[in-house]
């Protein structure tokens, strides 16, 4: 969320932004909604205090005095209600807006509509090449018994699966290996909560844009598919001190996603699947741009060395405005070679958000001068599994029909080759 002040006095600069998102927001309405608002917020003062003064004149008057002070007190009572009723609506309206405000992006952001316009800034890793007809990784795992997806479809559904022996091995080794690996980055590693309360999400900003593809409970929750969720509400309302910044957690969580609205993309295989599990790094910094930047490029590179360690070739890509989230600032993707379909897939995204999250979350902290400040924020998927597995098992397929292991993976399954 961005401070009212911040809108009003750089209105042509928050609409470039949206229009640079290929986000629809009525700026002038919201200002106009503003000055309502700042209006009856005085009216409600003013009448209220003028019910204090009343209310000490009764006190002290008696007969028709009296009775003049008591009629006064009745029509100063009937206007405030009716200034507190206008003000409800108003502020209703006012709310609705200024969560659909959206951050900022930075001068880097290149322009474009959807993820087809990002821009490639660097590759990794030389792509295999097989002197045999390269399969997909559905065939090769359904071949090694490593997953079903036809009794994963008739248990769940849509999308279900099941990874059995190796392939749930293996998501095993991923998953304590990216453990120790990013902890050694000094991240504080945190299991956080999946079933996370509605706020939450207007916090992060995946509310309301997002509520189609997101699971409710019947209790009004929802069911993450983020750990950044549940691990930016860690610190709501609170106030930290500036020596305890950077906040560096590695948050591990089972994530939900209903993927509406891409039914006809990736119906098979595990690239869009409606569960799976996720490490991400979250990290919560001093209100500098400067320090956004640096801790945003850090936070890729550990990620990078992550994959090359995992000797899996990938690209960076920066994220153009209208593949941009509504709070990003600016945004990676780090994209995995897949050989079968002759492309890279998107398996991680990184993102900063200056102090669009935690003023909705309202996180602060005390500067060096006591002045309180909101936090910035920002976040990178470590690993999400299944999906990795993806790239991972096809780039490693032998003309056998085996797998090679990685490496740093192989002391994690206890053997060098799957089959």
């Amino acid at each position: 969320m961005l401070d009212i002040k911040f809108v009003r006095d750089n209105k042509e600069l928050v609409i470039a932004g949206a229009k640079k998102k290929h986000i629809e927001i009525d700026i002038d309405r919201l200002l106009a909604l503003d000055d309502e608002r700042k209006a009856l917020l005085q009216r409600t003062e003013d009448a209220r205090a003028k019910q204090n003064e009343a209310s000490k004149k009764v006190t002290a008057a008696q007969g028709a005095e009296r009775e003049k002070v008591i009629a006064e007190m009745q029509t100063l009572k009937d206007a405030l209600k009716k200034d507190e009723e206008a003000l409800k609506t108003v502020m209703e309206e006012w709310r609705a807006l200024m969560l659909q405000v959206p951050n900022i992006p930075d001068m880097t952001v290149p322009d474009g509509d959807s993820d087809a316009d990002n821009q490639e800034t660097r590759t990794w890793g030389e792509k295999p090449s097989f002197n045999f007809e390269p399969k997909d990784h559905l065939e090769i795992m359904t071949a090694l018994d490593m997953a079903d997806f036809e009794r994963g479809a008739k248990v769940h559904g849509f999308r279900g699966y099941f990874l059995k022996g190796d392939g749930a091995a293996l998501s095993f080794a991923i998953w304590n290996y990216a453990k120790d690996f990013f902890t050694n980055k000094e991240l504080t590693l945190i299991m956080a909560p999946s079933i996370v309360r509605q706020e939450n999400f207007y916090g992060t900003g995946h509310l309301p844009n997002d509520a189609d593809d997101l699971y409710k409970t019947q209790d009004d929750d929802y069911l993450s598919g983020t750990a950044e969720v549940p691990v930016m509400g860690y610190y709501r309302d609170e106030v930290l001190d500036s020596k305890e910044l950077p906040v560096k957690f590695l948050g591990f969580s089972p994530c939900f996603r209903r993927e509406a609205g891409s039914h006809s993309k990736d119906v098979k295989g595990l690239i869009r699947v409606h569960e799976f599990f996720k490490w991400e790094q979250v990290i919560l910094c001093e209100a500098s741009h400067e320090e956004s930047v640096k801790w945003h490029e850090w936070l890729t590179n550990n990620t990078e060395e992550f994959m090359q360690s995992m000797e899996i070739p990938y690209r960076v890509v920066v994220n153009c405005g209208g593949d941009l989230g509504q709070g990003q600032v600016k945004k990676y993707d780090i994209e995995a070679w897949v050989p079968k379909e002759n492309r890279y897939r998107e398996t991680h995204s990184s993102s900063y958000f200056h102090d669009f999250q935690t003023r909705r979350f309202n996180i602060r902290y005390k500067d060096a001068d006591g002045k309180l400040r909101f936090a910035h924020s920002l976040n990178n998927t470590a690993i999400a599994s299944p999906r990795i597995l993806v790239s991972l098992i096809e780039n490693f397929q032998q003309a056998d029909g085996s797998i090679l292991i990685p490496k740093v993976l192989q002391p994690y399954m206890g053997k060098e080759k799957i089959g």
